[in-house]
C-alpha cells in the first residue's frame, strides 16, 4: 500500500466483509482502526490480527466518534462497512421500526462518516470507499428499507464526490456494490428468506444464483484495487468474478 494509507478506519469490521477487509489491509502493511458494537468480536481480530489491528468498540453511527477518530488516527482511507441485519418479511409484515432499520445504521453512519471526511477534512489523496449492495440496483422485496438505505449510500457518496471536487479536496469516493452470497452476513440471512419464499431449499437457490459465489476475501481484494487505483471509476459491481463498473 502507498505511504497515505498507512492508517485505516474500518467500519463494521468484527465479522463478514468487514473482517476480511481489515485483515487484507493489515496484511498490506496498514494499520487498521476497526469499529464495532461487538467488543467480543472486536477481541477475537485483535488476537487473529495482531498489533496492526486497533479495536474500537462504539456505534459507528456516532458524529463524535467519527470526528474523533479521524482526527487522532489521520487515516488515508476509510472504508464504511457497517450495517444492520434486516427484518427479512415482505412489506405488509413489516412494521416502521423493522422497515427502516437500515436507514438508521447504513445511511447515517455512511452520512456520518462522510460528513466529518469532508469537514475535517481528510488528506488530500485520501479515499472514501462506501458499501452499498446489489438491491440498490435490483430491489430487495423481503428486507424492508434495506435496498433503498443503500441506494442512498450512493447518493450521498456521489454528493460528497462534487463537494470534494467543488473544495480541492482531492478525496476520491467509491462505492462498492456487492451482490448477495451465502458468505456474508447480510447476504446469509437474505438467502435464507428468498429460498423459503420461492419453496426451494438453500443449496438449490443458492446454485440458482450467478456464478462463481462472491467470498469476503474477493470484496477485501476489491476495496484494495479501488483504494489504490487513482484513475478508478467512482462505482462498481463486486462479484464473484471481480470488479464491473457502474456507468
Amino acid at each position: 500500500m502507498s505511504d497515505l494509507f498507512q492508517s485505516a478506519v474500518v467500519t463494521g469490521a468484527g465479522r463478514g466483509f468487514g473482517r476480511a477487509i481489515a485483515a487484507a489491509l493489515v496484511a498490506a502493511g496498514t494499520s487498521v482502526v476497526g469499529i464495532s458494537r461487538d467488543e467480543e468480536e472486536l477481541r477475537a481480530v485483535r488476537d487473529a490480527l495482531g498489533e496492526g489491528f486497533t479495536p474500537v468498540a462504539a456505534d459507528a453511527t456516532g458524529e463524535a466518534l467519527a470526528q474523533d477518530v479521524i482526527r487522532e488516527h489521520r487515516p488515508g482511507l476509510l472504508v464504511l462497512n457497517a450495517g444492520a441485519t434486516p427484518h427479512m418479511a415482505p412489506v405488509h409484515e413489516q412494521t416502521w421500526e423493522t422497515f427502516s432499520r437500515n436507514w438508521h445504521t447504513d445511511t447515517r453512519h455512511v452520512f456520518t462518516w462522510v460528513r466529518a471526511a469532508l469537514r475535517e477534512p481528510l488528506e488530500p489523496g485520501s479515499v472514501v470507499v462506501a458499501m452499498s449492495s446489489g438491491a440498490a440496483l435490483g430491489g430487495s422485496p423481503l428486507s424492508g428499507g434495506y435496498a433503498s438505505a443503500k441506494a442512498a449510500v450512493r447518493y450521498i457518496r456521489g454528493y460528497a464526490a462534487d463537494e470534494a471536487q467543488r473544495a480541492g479536496l482531492g478525496i476520491r469516493f467509491h462505492a462498492l456494490l456487492p451482490n448477495m452470497t451465502p458468505a456474508g452476513g447480510v447476504g446469509s440471512v437474505a438467502v435464507d428468506g428468498y429460498a423459503a419464499r420461492q419453496g426451494v431449499g438453500r443449496d438449490t437457490f443458492v446454485v440458482g444464483r450467478e456464478q462463481p459465489l462472491l467470498t469476503p476475501d474477493q470484496v477485501a481484494k476489491a476495496v484494495l484495487d479501488v483504494a489504490q487505483d487513482p484513475g478508478s471509476d467512482a462505482e462498481y459491481r463486486v462479484g464473484g468474478t471481480g470488479l464491473r463498473p457502474i456507468g
